[in-house]
């Protein structure tokens, strides 16, 4: 991403220079946390996170069941969707059996939400629609992250920072947390 003298469009991502600055000036004490990264919508605002780069926190209360942001992104068929995974696109999610959607887009503040191995959202699909949804209640101020559902293919490519005392260490789904603890030596919970 390039970075411009022109004015910044209203919703557009700073530049990796500006932000690179502004993480910097913040891990010196020299500013507020509430730098924000992107365009702060109902629920959340956009900053950097101790888990990875930047992050989604929470502006107000939002109950348990709120639709807190919409994913939004380009329709791609199947091959195409194909080609970026092969490439480490990790924005893709699929819509059905002919389209995915691809997140990694400047106008999808929602591919800011970090993983977490014990989220507070998850996605849910309406249609052709992916919504994060709130599985409980997250106070103002709590990082929003949700599982990103990566399978086991190239998992160790993946190490995850969540820092929840029950993280599996990569970023996979759920359903594979006890298998990925076996294959490195991590007690299954019982």
């Amino acid at each position: 991403m390039g970075e411009s003298k022109a004015k910044k469009k209203k919703g557009e991502l700073r530049g990796e220079n500006e932000e690179a600055e502004a993480f910097k000036a913040r891990r010196q004490g020299k500013c507020s946390d509430e730098i924000e990264v992107a365009e702060a919508t109902e629920f959340l605002l956009f900053r950097y996170s101790e888990i990875e780069g930047r992050g989604a926190f929470a502006r107000k209360a939002i109950p348990s069941g709120t639709r807190v942001i919409e994913y939004v992104g380009r329709h791609i068929t199947k091959d195409e969707s194909s080609k970026m995974c092969e490439d480490y696109n990790e924005y893709i999610f699929c819509l059905n059996d002919d389209f995915d959607l691809d997140g990694n887009v400047e106008w999808n503040p929602a591919r800011l939400l970090n993983h977490s191995c014990v989220p507070n959202c998850s996605a849910e699909q309406d249609e052709d629609h992916i919504y994060l949804v709130a599985d409980q209640d997250i106070q103002p101020g709590d990082e929003v992250t949700f599982n990103y559902g990566y399978s086991l293919d190239s998992y160790r490519d993946y190490p995850c920072k969540c820092g929840s005392k029950d993280c599996v260490g990569y970023i996979v789904a759920e359903e594979y947390f006890d298998q990925v603890r076996r294959e490195n030596g991590v007690p299954v919970p019982a």
